[in-house]
């Protein structure tokens, strides 16, 4: 019961900042719509009818990312949180509590990922005013997919934070994460047209398999997809479980 009640405060401690922080909200859910109508509209004039979008606009077609592209930068910067506990201290009162480290793990992850899935659910909102079509059980896989990519990308952020004790070094190590994911997931362009070895490089990117997955539910049956479904969610939930893991270890290292 100890465990659970840990996680809860956790959550609740971070949801609570976000309520309170309406910056935060739109300066993220600004972020999205730059790119959604200003990139994506711009490029749209650009793009070749031969990039294999089977029959969807560009603008369509990157929709499913720009939802990625909000998870992203919510989740993983959500992470930061573990930064500002280190530098006043209240990391060291929070690793001295009787509870798992992976309850601490689980807490700040789960935090990080219902702050990204509201924000990701406020850009869903807006396939109607693209053209899109998505039945009631599209936009609830499309949820379920973002919850799931959430946590996966919040573990992640959570495996970095625990490498770094300041924001200076954070912010730097987080431009040269973040950028490459998006731009090297499938976000902007479909993955089977790169270059072989940014192909490989896509591959590894836990990103590349959760825009996917939100490909299959928003554009069901379109033929735009790289892999499976299976594929796509079987790679996020053993993903997940390996940040866990990790950021638990290193938890533990800090007793």
């Amino acid at each position: 019961m100890i465990e659970v009640n840990a996680v809860y405060v956790l959550v609740a401690r971070e949801f609570k900042k976000f309520i309170r922080e309406r910056s935060r909200l739109i300066s993220t859910i600004a972020r999205p719509l730059i790119w959604l109508f200003l990139v994506g509209g711009g490029m749209s004039k650009l793009v070749s009818p031969g990039m294999g979008l089977m029959g969807v606009s560009y603008i369509q077609f990157i929709f499913p990312g720009i939802l990625g592209m909000t998870i992203l930068f919510s989740a993983i910067f959500s992470s930061i949180s573990i930064i500002w506990d280190k530098e006043f201290g209240l990391m060291k009162e929070i690793l001295v509590a009787p509870v798992s480290r992976f309850s601490i793990v689980a807490g700040k992850a789960l935090s990080g990922t219902i702050v990204s899935v509201i924000q990701a659910v406020i850009i869903l909102a807006l396939f109607p005013f693209l053209g899109i079509r998505i039945g009631a059980t599209g936009i609830i896989e499309t949820i379920l997919v973002c919850t799931l990519l959430s946590f996966c990308i919040a573990s992640l952020g959570i495996v970095i934070a625990t490498f770094y004790d300041n924001f200076e070094s954070f912010s730097v190590i987080m431009n040269f994460i973040v950028m490459p994911m998006f731009f090297l997931s499938g976000a902007m362009y479909p993955v089977k047209m790169l270059p072989q070895i940014l192909k490989l490089v896509a591959r590894l990117n836990p990103l590349t398999y959760g825009i996917d997955a939100l490909k299959h539910t928003v554009f069901e049956g379109a033929g735009i997809f790289d892999f499976s479904l299976v594929t796509d969610v079987c790679v996020l939930l053993a993903t997940s479980v390996v940040f866990v893991g990790v950021a638990g270890t290193l938890f533990e290292r800090k007793k």
